[in-house]
């Protein structure tokens, strides 16, 4: 007699949402947190659902695990479980599907003026989201295993994404009253060659369109450099030297004087960058659609006060 070949179990539903929930943070360990599971019931899931679809669906990546055509493809359709499990509830009583967490990550002074606003007004609507926001200047990275949203500075080179343009901002160089006082107000970019330059570490800066005052006004010695924007207005505030700084956050601040801004008026856009399933996830939409509006409504502040 001759024997059938045996079959596979076909993956369950509970195997492709934990499967969704690890692309979500790429590690098995906040994944099981946030199911409620053990970590090695985690893993043994994703065993089971790798062995019922017949190849592997995560590959290890820098910082956690990154999904495989073969994950991504699963993860697609656990979107379309996890959406019709919502979509269960108490008779009118549907649950509000912008819920759960989205982790993005975006520059510092675009996280504390655009990003924190936008989220705050989204939460007063939903207030089962929640969102992890880790601030970074870098490019876009090639593994984003567990973020769902990246905004950077200046056009990404990515595969395996999506990148949207958000909009732009100005910079310009700055200094304090009381700094100007002491040392003089330059009236030239030469002029610029006796004070100090208040910026990032230019051995440690990781975006390429951020190099501008190192370009326009190359004769600055460096004076203070910090890898935090938030610094460099603090410090250009103190007298530690001439800033150049984004307008948007310099301009909130009376006692800082913006200079030769027809010399210095560098404008540089903001990229968002998501994963490919990421806008399947209402949460994740909706806090994309958040920071769209938070940049159009700030857009004049963005451009600066010189910009007409």
């Amino acid at each position: 007699m001759t024997s059938v070949p045996s079959r596979s179990p076909a993956p369950s539903p509970d195997q492709l949402l934990v499967l969704l929930e690890v692309s979500r943070s790429g590690r098995f360990t906040t994944a099981a947190e946030t199911l409620g599971l053990n970590h090695t019931t985690v893993a043994r899931k994703v065993a089971a659902l790798e062995k019922s679809l017949g190849g592997r669906v995560l590959a290890r990546a820098a910082g956690g695990w990154e999904l495989t055509e073969l994950g991504e493809r699963a993860v697609r359709v656990a979107g379309e479980v996890a959406d019709a499990v919502g979509r269960l509830g108490p008779a009118g009583d549907a649950p509000d599907p912008v819920a759960g967490v989205v982790r993005m990550t975006a520059t510092d002074g675009f996280s504390a003026y655009i990003a924190s606003p936008a989220v705050a007004e989204l939460r007063a609507e939903h207030p089962h989201l929640s969102v992890e926001l880790i601030t970074v200047t870098r490019r876009a990275t090639q593994q984003r295993s567990g973020v769902d949203i990246e905004v950077v500075v200046g056009e990404p080179q990515v595969h395996r994404a999506q990148a949207f343009r958000l909009g732009e901002y100005a910079l310009g160089m700055y200094a304090s009253r009381d700094y100007l006082a002491r040392r003089g107000t330059p009236r030239t970019p030469n002029e610029l060659a006796s004070h100090g330059l208040v910026y990032f570490v230019d051995s440690m800066l990781q975006v390429d369109d951020l190099d501008a005052p190192r370009r326009l006004a190359p004769q600055m010695r460096d004076g203070l450099t910090s890898t935090n924007v938030f610094v460099h207005v603090e410090a250009t505030r103190a007298g530690a030297g001439i800033g150049f700084l984004p307008c948007f956050m310099a301009d909130r601040h009376e006692d800082l004087v913006r200079l030769l801004p027809e010399y210095f008026s560098e404008r540089l856009p903001y990229w968002m960058v998501l994963r490919p399933d990421s806008l399947r996830q209402p949460a994740v939409a909706a806090v994309v659609e958040a920071l769209r509006r938070q940049v159009e409504a700030e857009r004049p502040r963005l451009l600066g006060r010189e910009a007409g």
